[in-house]
């Protein structure tokens, strides 16, 4: 079995006088209150997490939750109080920071929240700085620019400034350079919450895009529950510090660790979410169904057939018959666990 790409191992930065007094053998040994008291604030406090490869991670939280601390502790920019963040199996903080500059200027990208272009480049010279700080000969780091320019929509623009463009084909720019070095890890640091809804999630289409064709490790940052949903392969949801659940979005939504985890899912959209398998009863002996339904499926893609339908539907995985869904399952997993709720 492969190792992650990035992990955690009690990870804890703490920001305060004397701070490391609260370390023990590179463990945090205090709790909130101890450190509360004595004027030390924890960012980020025992984080256990685990990136593989090819694998789109969310880290999501609230303002001050501590995850754009914790994916600077990941991205190597900040290192961590107490723990070790673990990058292709080594301590990515016992590397020489010869080595580590190589790391991040060639096996990890970042997009950042307010694009940070160079306002005196073009967009070609943007798309091409990377390489142009790896010391790459002008002709490759162009070619290479021209390319990424391409990839992300932007052909027709390489001569434009970033005051030229649109907020949507500004972060485009930042995308492709972000790209230009081919990255093994790439980091997007909340990149699109300064864009309108529809930029936005068009934003979310092309990322989903270029992860289908480039299969990069992505770990994304976000507050925004419905963006985790619909890039996220696991979603891990922080608060003070601490991450409470980590899974995948439907396992957040039907099984939430706290209840922290619960008021942050509730409105979640479970027709988005939940599949089949998560909604489907004991299939009754000899039951005659109105048709079959991938256990994989989202509910989205079937409400229609089965809501119409007075028949049950049976779902099937790898072509057995593993249980049956009807229109009142349904209704009752999107609507009546919420009523229940809200009668108690």
């Amino acid at each position: 079995m492969s190792h992650p790409v990035l992990a955690c191992r009690g990870v804890a930065k703490l920001y305060g006088p004397k701070a490391r007094r609260f370390v023990t053998d590179g463990r945090l040994t205090a709790d909130a209150a101890e450190l509360a008291a004595a004027g030390v604030t924890a960012a980020v406090r025992d984080v256990d997490l685990e990136i593989a490869r090819g694998q789109t991670f969310v880290i999501m939280g609230l303002s001050g939750s501590g995850k754009s601390t914790l994916v600077r502790c990941l991205s190597g920019l900040t290192p961590p109080t107490a723990g070790e963040v673990l990058f292709e199996g080594r301590d990515l903080f016992r590397f020489s920071e010869g080595e580590l500059i190589q790391i991040r200027r060639h096996q990890m990208g970042m997009v950042f929240q307010h694009f940070a272009l160079l306002p005196h480049l073009s967009v070609l010279g943007n798309v091409a700085f990377p390489l142009e700080v790896q010391g790459r000969p002008r002709a490759v780091r162009e070619a290479k620019a021209l390319e990424m320019i391409k990839l992300v929509g932007l052909s027709g623009r390489e001569a434009r400034f970033p005051r030229e463009l649109s907020g949507g084909q500004q972060q485009r720019v930042g995308i492709a350079r972000s790209l230009a070095a081919d990255p093994d890890v790439w980091f997007l640091d909340e990149p699109f919450s300064a864009l309108d809804p529809l930029i936005r999630r068009e934003m979310q289409d092309e990322v989903l895009r270029l992860q289908g064709m480039l299969k990069k490790t992505i770990v994304f940052i976000t507050h925004d529950f419905d963006e985790a949903v619909r890039i996220a392969d696991r979603i891990a949801i922080m608060k003070d510090g601490r991450v409470e659940q980590i899974g995948t979005a439907e396992e957040l939504v039907m099984s939430p660790a706290t209840d922290y985890v619960r008021a942050f899912t509730r409105e979640a959209p479970k027709a988005k979410i939940l599949t089949a398998r998560s909604v489907m009863r004991p299939a009754p002996a000899g039951a005659q169904f109105g048709g079959l339904i991938d256990a994989r499926a989202r509910i989205v893609t079937f409400a229609h057939q089965v809501g119409a339908s007075d028949a049950a539907f049976g779902v099937v995985d790898n072509g057995r018959i593993i249980g049956a869904i009807d229109r009142l399952a349904m209704i009752d997993m999107l609507v009546g666990r919420e009523r229940g709720a809200s009668a108690a």
